[in-house]
C-alpha cells in the first residue's frame, strides 16, 4: 500500500507568495506628480498657457487628481511660469500688432484661451480705442492685393478682409473707402458719370 505523499505547500500558498513578490504596477502618488510637472514642462517650453489650459494639461496625464493638479498650478503660478494677467496682455498686443485684429476677435480669443472674463475685461480696458486707426492700418497693408480690381469687388474684399478680423462693418467700410481712395483705387467712370450727367462721390 502507497504512503500518501505529503506536499510541502499549497498551490494557494505559492500563489499567495508569488502576488506578494510581484512588484506594484500602480506608480505612486510622487511618480504620477513628476510625470505631470514633466508634461506640463515640457508644453510650456513650446507655448505659453492659461491656468485653465494648464488644468487641461495636468488631467490628461493618467493617475493626475485634482490634488496633484492643484499643487502643480500652485507651484507654477509662484514660480511666475503661469500667469492669467501677462498672459492676456500677451495675448492682446499679439493680435492688435502682429495680426491687425479688432476688439471683438481679440475678446473672442482670450475668451477660447481660457482667460476668465475680468481678466479679459482688464486687459482690453487698457487699451487706446484705436480700431478705425489700426483698421485702417490693416486696410493699407492689402491694397496690393486688390489692386487691378474693381472697385466694389477691392471694397467687399478688403471690408470682408477686416470684419472677419474683428472689426464693427462700420469700420470695417469706412477703413476699406479710405485706403481704397488713397490708393487711387475708385469707381469706374462708367458708373461714377450716369447717362444724365450727375457726378456722383465714390461713397455713394
Amino acid at each position: 500500500m502507497l504512503e500518501p505523499v505529503e506536499v510541502g505547500s499549497s498551490s494557494d500558498e505559492q500563489d499567495g507568495a508569488s502576488d506578494d513578490a510581484r512588484p506594484s504596477d500602480e506608480p505612486s502618488a510622487e511618480q504620477v506628480r513628476d510625470d505631470a510637472e514633466a508634461v506640463l514642462l515640457r508644453k510650456l517650453r513650446s507655448r505659453s498657457l492659461s491656468l485653465s489650459e494648464a488644468r487641461t494639461v495636468l488631467r490628461g496625464v493618467e493617475g493626475v487628481d485634482e490634488i496633484i493638479c492643484d499643487e502643480l498650478i500652485d507651484r507654477f503660478v509662484d514660480l511666475g511660469y503661469l500667469d492669467d494677467v501677462t498672459f492676456a496682455e500677451q495675448l492682446v498686443m499679439s493680435a492688435m500688432d502682429k495680426r491687425g485684429e479688432g476688439r471683438r476677435a481679440v475678446a473672442e480669443t482670450l475668451r477660447k484661451r481660457g482667460i476668465p472674463r475680468d481678466v479679459a475685461e482688464a486687459a482690453l480696458a487698457a487699451l487706446p480705442d484705436d480700431d478705425a486707426e489700426r483698421a485702417l492700418d490693416f486696410a493699407r497693408s492689402k491694397i496690393r492685393g486688390v489692386q487691378g480690381a474693381e472697385y466694389d469687388a477691392a471694397l467687399r474684399r478688403l471690408s470682408g478682409q477686416l470684419a472677419r478680423r474683428g472689426y464693427p462693418s462700420s469700420v470695417a467700410l469706412t477703413a476699406a473707402r479710405t485706403a481704397l481712395s488713397e490708393a487711387g483705387i475708385g469707381r469706374s467712370r462708367s458708373s461714377a458719370r450716369p447717362a444724365s450727367g450727375v457726378r456722383f462721390t465714390p461713397d455713394d
